[in-house]
């Protein structure tokens, strides 16, 4: 069926529902009761420490669309709330990511943008359109980490309840995770390892890159999906910026299904993303997606870097036309980099910079196993050098 089709078919016995402050409990006719009707509350405080529930329901349904806006939109308010979903009475979280950059985004800054799965008009608001299906209840909730109190959260749920869900169904999961910096010579893992069967639909990753590297390029490394019991990849890219629809260097754009929201080579930000809605990756026996944190730079450059003492691990030199790569691993003697190759060369290396980011996937089952969200002290250290 198709999404023109489903525009003008209803389906029997499935009634909407909008949960927001004027009608928490999402209940017929219960909607702007308060004031006499007349805006008598259309946002909800979540002072330091406290947990606001945004949805909760018992039936079956799906959530179809999410907005909120903040009154505090600061980097720290963005990484230090925490939103998180629960499906079918699980006792743990099938999402946990920081507020901000659960919303399509890294690194707790706003800009105007609009995707498959995401939007933000004006940079001023959070919209995720991905569906979420459940079968017996949900629960949609926002934890302030932070030592602020937060005075205006106003938020919309849509959801559909009475849903008819296949057999196949399976839920949406979400989750975070920083490594500052990350472990030299070592993949990032945008996504843990998962047990069970299911989709992962996509990422939004953030990098803040060392100075100590001195603006070289970051962005060469493959992304890598290895799926049931596989050492190796079955998925294999060819670089970072190959990875989000673009090539040779990464600057800003907002498509469809990939995009870099922020190319700040002064302030050494990145974000980018990638959605694999029309180019689906299916996974049984679980799934793991990482990231190889390997970047470039002329081999002069290289050599300098290296006596600097930054650290750095060459893997590769590119000779260009029409000589063959030159692979710099897994050889008996340490390689010297001085002797290899030519002054023209470029050279790829392993290097440590800030990585971030939010994989999500649906799985066959309500929860994941993945480790709990990392303290808020942890997700805003060092967020604007």
């Amino acid at each position: 069926m198709t999404h023109v089709q489903e525009l003008f078919e209803k389906p029997k016995g499935v009634e909407t529902r909008w949960f927001s402050p004027e009608n928490p409990e999402g209940k017929r006719g219960s909607g702007g009761r308060e004031n006499a009707g007349s805006k008598g509350r259309p946002y909800v405080s979540v002072a330091a420490g406290e947990t606001a529930t945004l949805l909760e329901f018992e039936g079956s349904g799906v959530v179809r669309r999410m907005w909120v806006t903040i009154g505090d939109r600061s980097p720290e308010m963005l990484r230090s709330l925490r939103i998180e979903m629960f499906w079918d009475g699980a006792a743990s979280p099938a999402v946990s990511v920081p507020f901000g950059d659960f919303f399509g985004i890294g690194l707790g800054r706003r800009t105007p943008f609009e995707n498959a799965l995401f939007s933000d008009p004006e940079g001023r608001s959070f919209n995720c359109f991905i569906p979420m299906p459940f079968r017996q209840s949900a629960r949609v909730a926002i934890t302030n980490d932070s030592a602020q109190n937060l005075r205006h959260l106003f938020y919309d749920i849509d959801v559909t309840v009475n849903e008819s869900l296949a057999p196949e169904t399976i839920y949406f999961h979400a989750c975070w995770r920083r490594e500052s910096p990350n472990e030299l010579g070592k993949e990032f893992a945008i996504l843990p390892r998962v047990e069970g069967s299911g989709r992962f639909l996509g990422c939004n990753l953030g990098i803040i890159t060392d100075p100590r590297y001195d603006g070289t390029w970051w962005g060469e490394g493959e992304v890598k999906i290895r799926t049931g019991d596989d050492q190796d990849p079955t998925l294999c890219g060819t670089g970072t910026e190959d990875y989000v629809g673009t090539g040779w260097g990464q600057g800003s754009y907002a498509h469809r299904t990939q995009g870099c929201l922020i190319a700040d080579k002064e302030r050494r930000h990145w974000a980018f993303y990638r959605y694999h809605v029309d180019d689906p990756v299916y996974f049984d026996g679980g799934c793991t997606v990482s990231i190889q944190t390997i970047g470039g730079i002329g081999k002069p450059k290289a050599l300098e870097l290296l006596a600097n003492g930054v650290p750095m691990i060459p893997v590769t030199l590119d000779p260009g036309d029409p000589h063959p790569m030159i692979h710099l691993m897994g050889r008996e003697t340490p390689v010297d980099l001085a002797t290899e190759g030519t002054e023209t060369d470029w050279c790829n290396f392993w290097r440590q910079d800030d990585w971030s980011a939010v994989a999500y996937f649906y799985l066959d089952r309500p929860e994941n196993s993945l480790p709990p969200l990392a303290p808020a002290a942890e997700r805003v250290r060092d967020l604007n050098p």
